[in-house]
C-alpha cells in the first residue's frame, strides 16, 4: 500500500515538469526558426513561458494530490471541469504573453475568441463523447448491483478495445466463472442431499433385515436347522455389504482429504489381471458371461501400489459383470502404449447414456433416477470414484466410451517408463 502510493508522488510531478519542458524546447524551437526574434526576447520568452508552464502544471499536481476530480459525483462532470482547466490554462498563457507584448492587441483578441470558441466547441463536445464511456459504465455498475442480489445470468456486450472494453471482458469472465461455481456448488449440494438418502437406505434396509432375522433366531421363531442357516448365512452377507460400503466411505475421505499415501513397488501386472479374472470366474458363471483377459507380450513388470491397481481392477470388472446381459462377454486387456500402459475393460450388450458419461467417476453418482439395483446390488456409487482416485494417485488417468454398436469400454493408464 505504501509503496503504491510512494511512486505517484515522486514520478508524477517529475513526469509532469519533463512534460512542461519539452513543451517549451518544442514552442521555442518553432518561434526562432521561423521568426527569428532577438535574443533578449527569446530569453524574456523563455522565462515567462516557464513560469507560467511551471504554474499550470503545479496547479494540475495539486488539484490531483488534493483529489478534487474525484469529488464530482459523475464523471462527465470530471472531465467537463478538466476541460475547463485547461481552457483556464491556455487562457493564462496567451495572456502573460499578450502582456510581455509579443502580440499585438488585434492579434490577442483574435486569438481569445478562437481559444473560447475551441474551448465551448470541446466542452459539448466532451459532454456528448462521454455519454458513451459513461453508459458503458452504468451497464457495468448495474451489472454488479443485480450480481450482488445473486443474478449470474447473462454478461455484458463489449464494444471496442480501450480499457472499458478489457474491464467488460474480465467482468464477463468473472461472471462465467461465479456461474461455473454456483453450478458446481449446487451440484455438489444435491450430492450431499442424494448422499444422505442413499447412506441412510443402504444402511437402514440391510440392518432392518439382519435385526428381524436375528431376533427370530434369538427368540426361538426358526424351529428348523435349516432356515435357521440360511438366516446367519443372509446376516453374513449383510454384513459384508456394510463393512465393504464403510471401507469404501473411509478410502474416498482419505483421497479427498489428499492423506492418500501410495507404496509403490515392482509388480507383475499379468499376476493382478490373472487374480482378478481369478476372483471373478464364479460370479461371471453364474450369469453365464464370458470372461477373458489379453496382454501384450513383454509387458509384465510396473511400478505400482498392487493392493490399490487391484482395487481397480476388481471394481472395473465387478461393474462391467454387473451391466452386462446373460450371454454376453467381458474382456480386460493391457497394452503399452509409449510411456504409458493402458488397461482396458470392455463389456458387450449395455451402453451409458452419453448424458450420464461426464459423471461416471464422480462421488455418490448413480446413472438411475430410482434406487433400482442390478442383481440386487447395493452401494452409494463410490466404486468408479475410487478407481479414479487410486489411478490418479498413480499419475494416471480415466476413461470411458459407450456405443450401442459396440458396448462399454473403460480403460485408465499408468506410467511405465
Amino acid at each position: 500500500m505504501n509503496r503504491r502510493k510512494a511512486i505517484p508522488s515522486l514520478f508524477y510531478p517529475l513526469g509532469l515538469f519533463a512534460g512542461m519542458l519539452g513543451a517549451l524546447g518544442i514552442s521555442l524551437a518553432i518561434v526562432i526558426l521561423n521568426l527569428n526574434p532577438p535574443e533578449s526576447d527569446v530569453q524574456l520568452l523563455f522565462v515567462f513561458m516557464l513560469g507560467s508552464g511551471s504554474i499550470s502544471v503545479g496547479s494540475v499536481y495539486i488539484f490531483n494530490r488534493l483529489g478534487v476530480f474525484e469529488r464530482f459525483t459523475s464523471l462527465r462532470w470530471a472531465m467537463l471541469a478538466n476541460i475547463v482547466l485547461l481552457v483556464l490554462i491556455i487562457f493564462l498563457n496567451v495572456w502573460l504573453t499578450a502582456q510581455l507584448m509579443f502580440i499585438s492587441q488585434h492579434d490577442f483578441i483574435l486569438t481569445l475568441a478562437l481559444l473560447i470558441f475551441a474551448g465551448v466547441v470541446s466542452t459539448i463536445c466532451i459532454f456528448f463523447v462521454s455519454n458513451a464511456w459513461i453508459g458503458r459504465i452504468h451497464r457495468l455498475g448495474e451489472a454488479a448491483r443485480r450480481m450482488q442480489s445473486g443474478d449470474l445470468s447473462g454478461s455484458l456486450p463489449v464494444h471496442g478495445n480501450d480499457e472499458l472494453a478489457q474491464l467488460t471482458t474480465a467482468f464477463n469472465q468473472m461472471v462465467s466463472g461465479l456461474q461455473a461455481v454456483e453450478t458446481q456448488k449446487r451440484h455438489l449440494e444435491q450430492t450431499r442431499r442424494d448422499l444422505v438418502a442413499w447412506v441412510s437406505h443402504d444402511l437402514r434396509t440391510p440392518l432392518a433385515g439382519i435385526r428381524a432375522m436375528n431376533e427370530s433366531i434369538l427368540d426361538g421363531v426358526v424351529a428348523d436347522e435349516e432356515t435357521r442357516n440360511r438366516y446367519i448365512q443372509t446376516i453374513q452377507t449383510e454384513l459384508f455389504h456394510l463393512n465393504k460400503m464403510i471401507d469404501d466411505l473411509f478410502e474416498l475421505a482419505q483421497l479427498d482429504a489428499g492423506s492418500f499415501a501410495l507404496t509403490l513397488v515392482d509388480a507383475s501386472l499379468h499376476d493382478l489381471i490373472s487374480d482378478t479374472i481369478g476372483a471373478m470366474t464364479a460370479k461371471a458363471s453364474q450369469t453365464g458371461i464370458h470372461l477373458k483377459g489379453q496382454l501384450d507380450p513383454g509387458l509384465d513388470m510396473v511400478r505400482v501400489a498392487p493392493d490399490k491397481i487391484q482395487r481397480v481392477l476388481y471394481n472395473l470388472l465387478d461393474n462391467a459383470l454387473d451391466h452386462t446381459p446373460r450371454g454376453g462377454t467381458v474382456s480386460i486387456q493391457a497394452q503399452r502404449e509409449g510411456k504409458w500402459v493402458t488397461v482396458r475393460v470392455h463389456n458387450t450388450g449395455s451402453t451409458i447414456p452419453t448424458h450420464d458419461l461426464p459423471y461416471v467417476f464422480e462421488s455418490f453418482y448413480r446413472g438411475e433416477p430410482s434406487r433400482t439395483q442390478h442383481a440386487g446390488k447395493r452401494g452409494t456409487g463410490l466404486g468408479l470414484a475410487i478407481v479414479r482416485g487410486f489411478v490418479e494417485a498413480h499419475g494416471g488417468t480415466v476413461n470411458v466410451v459407450s456405443a450401442p454398436e459396440q458396448g462399454t469400454t473403460f480403460s485408465f493408464t499408468l506410467p511405465h517408463p
